[in-house]
């Protein structure tokens, strides 16, 4: 089976062919920093995050570039607000980007280019733009116009005609179309401001990412990202710009993920459900959000609940218990301190655990049946565990699904740390349940069995079993687990 992928450009899933054998280009849009990062930038990284990793697992070589905008109106208007210069204010939240992506554990991009840093880049596509006639100059402003290039709205599945309707163009508006857009902002007083042919000013939103995608992928390459928010104006712009100055296609597959809402509204900062993943990160573990933003498919919308979150942490800790099991039995699994995606997926016919994750990833990413597939191969590794007394070959099959487990597991970055020490980080973390709660339970379960007092033992299994917790005796003492409803 041949990886295909939800190109919003054909509004289909196309079979994913590299331009270069064995090699991929991908550009994503970043942030725009003059803010903390929130929970919906986080779903974006982690899309982009896992099918990087997921290309290279499948043996091809990726180039990942992903850009930061650190010069725009927002960062300017925030950096008066703030009496702080630009420079200044950009490098502090792009030094806060960095920490979250760690905590939520984002490999870096291969290449990440700031706008500021490539200004000449910028004025020479727009020079370009300016001379084949797609672009036009009033006082020191450049605009696109939209009317000259013949695909516009394509991207989107727009039509020109549809995307005026009722707007108007004010008295002193100098743009010859109302759709037209800027690519370079003459100078206002106490803005940043770099020399061009046309006079001191800056660029234009959208210009930057088409001058700098080019510059480190090519006039044509193969993935363009984004969020789905992003799709018009922004990429439908992009796009424009591109082709037109560089008169090949741009980005020959587009792909988008989904909005993400906060208890099924909007996030919004008037709403008062504004969530950055700084805060996320005050109330839950790193691997949770992570787990739960994987849990749907990436192009579906995501409501960022605390259910949600609740059943993440109970799928983590059933996962992370049996982890722990397989460390008594078969010893601690040996992992690198830094994140290592190495080609071990080759063959989607194969019959067994990794040939079925090849097949539900190679269908556009689907990591929400990926994470079916793991948890239930944990399932079958429990049944394996539970009849180990009874047999005398199954510590080497073991290490073997283990191994598999975990390679898969790391292409979604998940399920990687040591036992212990997610068991002390998760209990650490505020929820919805109170683990030192259960565990002092646990302990008056424990003493009662050993003064016999059945009643209050069983008292207490009931009580937790009302909480959703399963005991598990056994000779090495009581473990826990969520209990976790089996699918059909």
């Amino acid at each position: 089976m041949s990886l295909r992928l939800y190109n919003s450009a054909s509004r289909k899933k196309d079979i994913f062919k590299p331009i270069k054998d064995g090699k991929v280009g991908i550009y994503v849009c970043g942030v725009t920093v003059y803010d903390l990062c929130h929970i919906g930038h986080a779903r974006s990284a982690i899309v982009f995050d896992v099918l990087v990793r997921y290309l290279r697992a499948r043996g091809l070589k990726v180039t990942y570039v992903r850009n930061f905008t650190d010069v725009d109106d927002k960062i300017i208007e925030r950096s008066k607000k703030l009496e702080e210069d630009t420079t200044t204010l950009a490098e502090r939240y792009i030094d806060a980007f960095y920490e979250d992506m760690l905590a939520l554990g984002v490999l870096d991009a291969d290449v990440e280019p700031r706008a500021t840093e490539h200004i000449n880049d910028i004025i020479d596509m727009i020079q370009r733009l300016v001379e084949k006639g797609f672009a036009y100059v009033v006082d020191s402003t450049v605009y696109f116009s939209v009317e000259k290039f013949e695909s516009y709205g394509q991207l989107s599945g727009r039509q020109l005609e549809d995307m005026i309707a009722g707007s108007r163009i004010a008295v002193d508006e100098k743009k010859s179309h109302p759709m037209d857009f800027v690519l370079w902002k003459g100078a206002k007083p106490g803005e940043p401001k770099w020399k061009s042919p046309w006079g001191e000013g800056r660029p234009g939103w959208h210009i930057e990412c088409s001058a700098m995608s080019c510059k480190y992928l090519g006039a044509n390459f193969d993935i363009h990202g984004g969020g789905r928010d992003l799709i018009f104006p922004h990429h439908e712009n992009e796009r424009a710009q591109a082709m037109a100055a560089n008169g090949v296609n741009f980005a020959n597959y587009w792909i988008h993920n989904g909005f993400l809402t906060v208890e099924a509204e909007k996030m919004s900062k008037s709403l008062g459900n504004f969530v950055t993943i700084r805060d996320a990160l005050k109330l839950y573990q790193p691997q949770e959000l992570r787990l739960f933003l994987l849990s749907k498919h990436y192009r579906s919308p995501l409501d960022f609940s605390r259910s949600a979150l609740f059943e993440s942490r109970s799928g983590l800790i059933r996962i992370y218990r049996t982890l722990q099991r397989l460390e008594e039995l078969i010893g601690p699994h040996k992992t690198n301190s830094k994140v290592i995606i190495t080609p071990f997926l080759s063959n989607s016919d194969v019959d067994n655990f990794k040939g079925h994750f090849i097949s539900v990833m190679d269908d556009d990413i689907n990591t929400a049946a990926a994470l079916g597939l793991i948890f239930d191969k944990v399932r079958d590794i429990n049944r394996l565990l539970d009849s180990s007394a009874q047999r005398k070959d199954i510590k080497s099959q073991l290490i073997n699904e283990r191994s598999d487990l975990l390679d898969c597991s790391n292409v979604l970055g998940l399920f990687q740390e040591e036992p212990t020490k997610f068991f002390q980080e998760i209990i650490k973390t505020p929820s919805e349940i109170n683990i030192e709660e259960i565990e002092k339970m646990i302990q008056e379960r424990d003493e009662a069995r050993k003064v016999k007092d059945w009643a209050k033992a069983d008292a207490i299994r009931e009580e937790l079993s009302g909480r959703g917790i399963i005991l598990e005796d056994g000779q090495k003492g009581t473990k826990w687990q969520f209990k976790i409803e089996e699918s059909e």
